[in-house]
């Protein structure tokens, strides 16, 4: 994964929390709802960039 898709979804996931909290904070469902959804969905695109990059670390060991 590049250094820039990392960078990318840690601020999307950052964005999500401050959605979050300001959810919580002014008892705005929606906002809250929102803001988990984001930090969720930049989770889920890292998780996957982690586990292509491990096949792809696992491919060039065997390939050596």
């Amino acid at each position: 994964m590049s250094l820039t898709d990392k960078a990318k979804q840690k601020a999307e996931q950052m964005t999500g929390a401050a959605k979050e909290k300001y959810g919580d904070a002014t008892d705005n469902e929606q906002m809250r709802a929102e803001g988990s959804r984001q930090q969720a969905g930049a989770k889920a695109k890292q998780a996957g960039e982690n586990a292509k990059d491990a096949g792809k670390n696992m491919k060039d060991a065997f390939n050596k």
